[in-house]
């Protein structure tokens, strides 16, 4: 029923140069369209939470979603996006952050957590470590603890595992990209 690093690893595609030049971009999307690989995906992080499970999840736009949803309905919890500016329709908290390729800002709606609610943030990858640390950042201005980030990749080169550490935000990823 698990699944495995390397089997991961040969579901993400890496393409070159996109969404920049000299960026290596890791698309989760094959391993997304591995019906039996995603479920086992699911119930393996699920497995990892069930005996104390968070409060809730937030997910960051878009990938984060996909992975965060599934999570939250598997572990029978409320989720909350954090979400690109301007797509939310009610009040909302912004951070801004630095991308490897460029700068954004984050938001979340200001009644998304409560709190002392015990958060699981959940994205896709990290690279630098900038969408975590402002979605983290969100939700500890909202007063709820991040228990913990996770990614399905860390691109460690980028220094956002470090990054994270610093900010006192333990991460947990199922796979590394060293060197790539």
């Amino acid at each position: 029923m698990s699944i495995s690093p390397e089997e991961l690893r040969q579901r993400i595609r890496t393409v070159p140069d996109w969404p920049a030049p000299g960026v290596q971009f890791r698309d989760i999307t094959p391993l997304l369209a591995d019906g039996d690989v995603f479920r086992r995906l699911i119930a393996e992080l699920q497995a990892r939470h069930a005996a104390d499970p968070p409060d809730g999840i937030a997910a960051i736009d878009a990938r984060g979603f996909i992975i965060g949803g599934a999570l939250a309905c598997a572990l029978g919890v409320g989720f909350v996006p954090v979400r690109k500016r301007g797509k939310l329709p009610y009040r909302t908290l912004a951070e801004d952050y630095a991308l490897e390729y460029g700068k954004g800002t984050l938001e979340v709606h200001a009644d998304g957590f409560v709190a002392g609610q015990r958060v699981l943030l959940v994205d896709d990858l990290v690279a630098t470590g900038g969408t975590l640390l402002a979605a983290a950042r969100l939700l500890e201005r909202l007063g709820a603890q991040v228990t913990e980030a996770l990614v399905l990749v860390d691109l460690p080169e980028l220094g956002g595992r470090h990054r994270l550490a610093e900010a006192g935000v333990a991460l947990h990823a199922l796979v590394s990209f060293e060197g790539q």
